[in-house]
């Protein structure tokens, strides 16, 4: 008979910020009182199902518990979850936000500047943004996202941002207990996701005031920590703290689950007489492990609907080059801060290798440029590309991009250095990694040139890591013969609800659904938060 975990050993494996987050409003339901069970399965938890295994069996519905393990809360842990979101970075604790009741209305007192929106927003008065058609508001409106019910929340949040104006909110936001529905966040790291590994003192590319979520300015926290915008923008580690304290006071760490990694989402068509099974739609098993103590406790949870909100941080793009997995090549920012710690790379070290041509690649230039460690930086575009994302970015916003930028194209291996310790290797091709810390190059000419490293980061982006999908996801992409890439080749979502398009039940927000910024990616919850609304509505007492 596998272990069972209750539902307060699995909240007791979370690390929870500090200060400890405030119990939950008496009228918030916990995950738990509608729960699936969390069990050690075993032949489950830690493997991957192989891509040559053939399609997947339907899981069986989860069997009924003994009365003696009803959890906490009073409601037997044979029922599935509604909802388990996968991610708990910006789009996972925005939708937790809305669907722990929080709803919003249009202020009686409010005017939008777009004159067709108001006039939509007018009639309906008293009637949530969440129960109105998300499709009829959102039409005619243009900006910065392909998605136009990003666009929509983004100018019910921000009216005027895009024309420097500073209009607060039309929306208010009312608690309501009857629109919450049960739901569980899991997440890697603490909430707030991959913004806690990037390196604290990085500034943000956004303006700081678009980086808020629903219904709290991050220019207020940070008057309240007595902290400051820096050039309009935030640093890393302020959103971090900013996220992760969001949860807290706006009581929703009770949702939240830290420490878990999820390895494996099947689904099927469960018998219709079976245990939890209400109706023919599809039931799924999201299986994981949850890190406690350095040990792995696996786990099985089931629910009606899965939300994926992974981000694209989790798998960097390799080159896929000889000697890529040498000990001294690294893709990650985070090799450096760590090897600048500990005195492994100086001043007087060889140059650190740099490759890629984005806003990480300069992150890294930066950085290394700050502690005065020499750097040779590569990249296969020519300096003047219209595709390179300095040529883009406003000069008067991002003066030290636009920095970086320079030292590119003024700077080069065959001219006199105008900037000490920095080499620029534009249209250049990285060949392999030798095991004496050499990197081989090859330039348009077809020359090999040959440096001496200390350290090399490859920073050419990064993909999610959807593995625990059937086929890592590749069959749920717009292009399923393609890679998935949040940029290029997303997963192919309903524009109006973010369901996938080829499996019912299951939801893609943030960039898994082409949305990259933060600002927009809460579009994506108010849609899926919309769907699965009028999904409860609809389900059968």
């Amino acid at each position: 008979v596998p272990a069972t975990l209750t539902s307060s050993e699995l909240f007791s494996t979370t690390t929870q910020p500090q200060p400890q987050p405030q119990p939950p409003p008496a009228d918030a339901p916990g995950p738990w009182a509608v729960a699936s069970r969390l069990c050690v399965t075993p032949g489950q938890g830690c493997g991957h199902q192989g891509q040559d295994e053939g399609p997947l069996p339907a899981p069986s519905p989860p069997p009924a518990m003994s009365s003696s393990r009803k959890d906490h809360l009073g409601a037997s842990s044979s029922e599935p979850l509604p909802v388990i979101i996968v991610g708990n970075g910006p789009s996972g604790i925005c939708l937790s936000y809305l669907l722990s009741g929080y709803t919003p209305y249009m202020k009686p007192d409010a005017v939008h500047p777009h004159p067709l929106l108001q006039r939509k927003l007018t009639e309906a008065p008293g009637v949530s943004i969440l129960d109105q058609d998300l499709d009829y508001l959102s039409e005619g409106l243009e900006g910065r996202s392909q998605s136009p019910v990003a666009l929509l929340f983004d100018a019910l949040l921000r009216p005027d941002t895009d024309f420097g104006g500073n209009m607060k909110s039309v929306l208010t936001w009312k608690h309501r207990k009857e629109h919450a529905i049960p739901h569980v966040v899991l997440g890697r790291n603490l909430p707030g996701g991959a913004w806690h590994s990037i390196e604290g003192s990085m500034v943000t590319l956004s303006q700081g005031q678009w980086m808020g979520l629903p219904d709290l300015e991050v220019k207020d926290w940070m008057q309240k920590k007595r902290r400051g915008l820096r050039n309009s923008r935030a640093t890393a580690g302020d959103i971090a703290h900013y996220y992760r304290d969001y949860v807290v006071k706006k009581g929703l760490g009770h949702n939240f689950v830290s420490g878990a990694v999820v390895t494996a989402v099947e689904w099927g068509t469960p018998d219709p007489s079976s245990c939890g099974a209400q109706d023919s739609s599809p039931l799924f098993q999201v299986s994981g492990f949850l890190t406690r103590n350095q040990a792995q406790q696996p786990f099985s949870l089931w629910a009606r609907n899965v939300v994926l909100a992974t981000g694209t941080f989790d798998s960097p793009a390799r080159l896929g080059i000889p000697g890529e997995a040498l000990p001294f090549i690294h893709h990650e920012l985070s090799a450096l801060e760590a090897a600048t710690r500990v005195g492994a790379v100086t001043p007087a070290s060889d140059p650190v290798l740099i490759i890629g041509a984005g806003l990480s690649a300069a992150d890294a230039v930066l950085y290394a440029r700050h502690y005065n460690i020499p750097v040779i930086h590569a990249f296969r575009r020519a300096v003047d590309d219209p595709g390179l994302v300095f040529n883009q970015l406003p000069k008067m916003l991002y003066p030290e991009y636009h920095k970086v930028h320079q030292m590119m194209r003024e700077q080069s291996i065959l001219s006199p250095s105008p900037y000490e310790g920095y080499r620029s290797l534009p249209r250049h091709q990285l060949l392999c990694f030798k095991e004496d810390c050499q990197a081989v190059f090859q330039d348009l000419e077809g020359v090999e040139k040959v440096f001496g490293v200390s350290l090399v980061l490859v920073l050419i982006g990064s993909h999610p890591d959807l593995s625990f999908l059937p086929g890592a996801g590749a069959d749920f992409a717009v292009d399923p013969d393609q890679p998935l890439s949040a940029k290029r080749n997303p997963i192919d979502v309903d524009p109006f609800t973010y369901q996938s398009t080829r499996q019912e039940g299951l939801y893609a927000m943030g960039p898994l659904a082409g949305d990259n910024f933060v600002r927009f990616v809460q579009g994506g919850a108010l849609a899926v938060a919309s769907s699965l609304l009028r999904k409860e509505t609809r389900k059968p007492p």
